[in-house]
């Protein structure tokens, strides 16, 4: 037996980083492996992850002109993830008070 399910029943919120900063990446200005966030410029670490607003892994070439985004930093201060965020996700995590 197949079941259907509604589209709007079938989202799922992601998980994200506990530890996690929001910042506003400014992508496609600088040369791999160095991001912009909020006006400081950061390292992206070796195998360091970008997931774009569907969770999918993106490469860096691929990085938007301005997202607002979630991004975890390692022991060295370079960046070992950077989550994508939809409007929805920025809204919750604000609510729940800004990182």
């Amino acid at each position: 037996m197949v079941g259907l399910v509604a589209p709007g029943m079938a989202q799922v919120q992601r998980l994200l980083p506990a530890n996690g900063k929001i910042g506003e990446l400014v992508g496609q200005q600088h040369q791999h492996p160095v991001v912009q966030i909020d006006r400081k410029l950061l390292r992206l670490a070796p195998g360091g992850v970008i997931l774009d607003q569907n969770n999918r892994f993106i490469l860096p070439v691929y990085l938007p002109a301005r997202a607002e985004v979630l991004y975890v930093l390692d022991r060295q201060g370079d960046v070992t993830r950077i989550v994508i965020l939809t409007p929805q996700e920025l809204a919750r995590l604000r609510q729940a008070g800004a990182r």
